[in-house]
């Protein structure tokens, strides 16, 4: 297997955001790099399509990621839309006169236009694709499905299912929360399901979102608008699997009440009545899930493969673009200092940079999830005197603005200030 040179650097499996946000780091270096992909190609993304399900709250750090890798104007050319300000609250309990603690952000307190961007999925990844396209040392490999890994000393030997057999210096596994990277490698996870389900659609309001992201805590679950670019909004309402089901199922104005219904009362007031829920809705399960390594020698994970979280601050995305970006710039600075890439010393660099991080970005949003989908009045007291506190202590709320935004913290070097290619 050693006897001859591999044919790669690098074989990423999953063109996703996260794998081909790593791809688009690695273009126009002197790696030699293959992206695997097991679906097919998404299609093009116009003007008149229907906004998609899923979309993203993308930080201020990993716009820098998406515009040092020349991807961000293909994003604005297409569409997105910028949240400024951000309104959280909590449901009240008139039984036991507990009312509503809520905390509100805005960009301009700590001078910044933008708190982040809502971009559908698929147009990150229409943008991502047509990038990767222009990279000379970039291959791709549509559809190409994983069956096998094989390590040796100096390279990984990776078995296709059509019989191909590919080998590299490194494989890196971007295929999503059931990596079949991660299972091949015997890596192990722990975490637990939240018996939650998260459902996504669109939604007409009556009154302007006003470029602000709502989001209202229930005893089931945080139920989220966020801001699209033709002034409708984005749900993700987190909430018990049965109801779940329910909801998807539901007719237009059944559905519509429901929502008002939820959303209703104080801050909620401020979009008015749910007009329309024009297309499908969906929804899907919500867990934690956690690698117990993000490498191994000649291998390594990055985004859902490593790890998953609850949706309700909409840092997965995020978590997996700094992912990317950050074993990019392990891998250059490597190469650049002659030292082999697949090394477990050198990927072990990666690790220790981001897994503390990740695990602390996901204690918090656990936290958050069981703190506030209680009804437990001693607990209705605790949160709403804290989001009260917050709210009024300026340079708290404005330091948390600043981490949620990606403008603080140990970022790797293309997160921290924009290339322009």
């Amino acid at each position: 297997m050693n006897a001859s040179p591999p044919d790669y650097d690098v074989i990423i499996v999953g063109a996703g955001m996260v794998g081909a946000t790593l791809a688009c780091a690695l273009g126009n270096s002197a790696l030699r790099v293959v992206l695997l992909e097991a679906k097919p190609w998404p299609p093009e993304v116009t003007a008149h399509d229907e906004v998609d399900l899923r979309v993203s709250a993308i930080t201020h750090a990993s716009q820098r990621v998406f515009s040092a890798v020349g991807v961000w104007p293909g994003m604005m050319a297409r569409r997105m839309g910028a949240f400024r300000e951000m309104h959280v609250w909590d449901t009240g309990n008139a039984n036991a006169h507990v009312y509503n603690g809520e905390i509100h952000f805005d960009s301009a307190e700590i001078g910044e236009n933008t708190l982040g961007y809502i971009v559908e999925n698929r147009i990150i990844q229409a943008a991502l694709l047509e990038r990767l396209r222009t990279f000379d040392n970039m291959t791709l490999l549509c559809p190409a499905s994983v069956i096998s890994i094989t390590t040796a000393a100096e390279s990984v030997q990776v078995g296709l299912t059509e019989g191909r057999l590919l080998t590299a210096r490194l494989i890196v596994g971007a295929d999503g929360a059931h990596s079949n990277v991660r299972q091949l490698a015997g890596i192990t996870t722990h975490g637990w399901s939240y018996a939650q389900k998260g459902v996504v659609a669109t939604v007409q309001t009556e009154l302007p979102h006003r470029d602000t992201a709502w989001q209202r805590f229930l005893p089931s679950g945080p139920l989220a608008f966020l801001p699209l670019h033709d002034g409708r909004c984005s749900i993700v309402w987190s909430t018990t699997p049965e109801h779940a089901d329910a909801l998807v199922a539901m007719n237009e104005t059944a559905f519509l009440v429901a929502l008002d219904h939820a959303f209703a009362s104080h801050l909620g007031g401020q979009l008015g009545k749910m007009i329309a829920s024009p297309g499908p809705r969906a929804a899907f399960p919500l867990s934690l899930q956690h690698a117990t390594a993000y490498t191994a020698p000649r291998l390594a994970l990055i985004g859902d493969a490593a790890h998953t979280l609850h949706p309700l601050a909409g840092q997965g995305v995020n978590l997996g673009v700094l992912d990317a970006a950050t074993l990019a710039e392990v891998l250059l600075d490597a190469r650049r200092f002659g030292k082999d890439i697949g090394a477990h010393g050198t990927l072990r660099r990666y690790e220790r940079w981001r897994k503390g991080d990740n695990l602390a970005m996901l204690a918090v949003m656990d936290g958050f999830k069981r703190l506030f989908s209680n009804d437990f009045v001693p607990l209705h007291w605790l949160r709403n005197s804290g989001l009260r506190l917050v709210h009024r202590a300026t340079p708290v709320k404005n330091l948390i603005m600043r981490h949620a935004m990606g403008l603080a913290g140990d970022l790797p070097k293309i997160a921290r200030a924009t290339i322009r290619y």
